[in-house]
């Protein structure tokens, strides 16, 4: 089982990676790949009660790769973490099948919520570099949040979420407001900045219409 796991990630890595160039050097040089190992290690302890040990072992992967998932954490197939340093997975997070994470992504609680504190991520999630996820709610399916977003609500399918706190701008393909041609983890608009080009395109309007007045 272990096995089919590893090949699994390996060929996982290679298809999402093009900087990895051999098997070797995925197992020896990727930080993703040894967080997830022990993750599942962790977990497997974390399911029989043998919380300390879980603990060590995921507070150990940490210290090696900078990647910090508690054991606690469900995590479905084909997780790939580019990078990874700073990604933090907090206990009662869940994460669904082939979700990518970039490095200093954060899926957290607020400190308010008890039992269920972390968010649960559909499947095809990307969440982009810098990026919180931080509350007790769903991000659907499909769903890209650009870098350094602070989403702090659910969002739903097919979505794409951007900005501090985090809106939706693209819903199933059509555009909630104005964004890019299509979707990648830094060339989105904020839309704040959108809402304040249009603040100033209406001011420069009316110092024209006043300018006109006052000739």
């Amino acid at each position: 089982m272990l096995l089919n796991h590893l090949k699994r990630d390996i060929k996982l890595i290679k298809e999402r990676d093009p900087a990895a160039r051999n098997t070797i050097e995925i197992l020896l040089t990727y930080p993703t790949l040894r967080a997830i190992r022990c993750y599942r290690l962790a977990h497997w302890f974390y399911k029989r009660k043998n919380f300390t040990t879980a603990r060590i072992i995921s507070q150990w992967a940490r210290s090696k790769t900078g990647i910090e998932i508690h054991p606690g954490a469900t995590i479905g197939k084909g997780l790939f973490i580019d990078h990874g340093m700073g990604v933090v997975i907090g206990e009662t997070a869940v994460i669904g099948d082939n979700c990518l994470l970039y490095q200093g992504v954060t899926l957290g609680g607020t400190g308010k919520d008890k039992g269920k504190r972390h968010p649960t991520l559909g499947n095809n999630v990307l969440v982009g570099a810098g990026a919180k996820v931080l509350g007790p709610f769903t991000v659907g399916n499909n769903v890209k949040i650009a870098a350094n977003a602070v989403v702090l609500n659910a969002i739903p399918d097919n979505c794409t979420a951007v900005g501090v706190p985090a809106h939706v701008v693209k819903m199933n393909g059509k555009r909630v407001c104005k964004v890019t041609s299509d979707i990648d983890q830094i060339h989105i608009p904020d839309p704040v900045s959108l809402e304040l080009c249009k603040l100033q395109a209406e001011v420069n309007s009316l110092k024209k219409k006043i300018s006109e007045l006052e000739k």
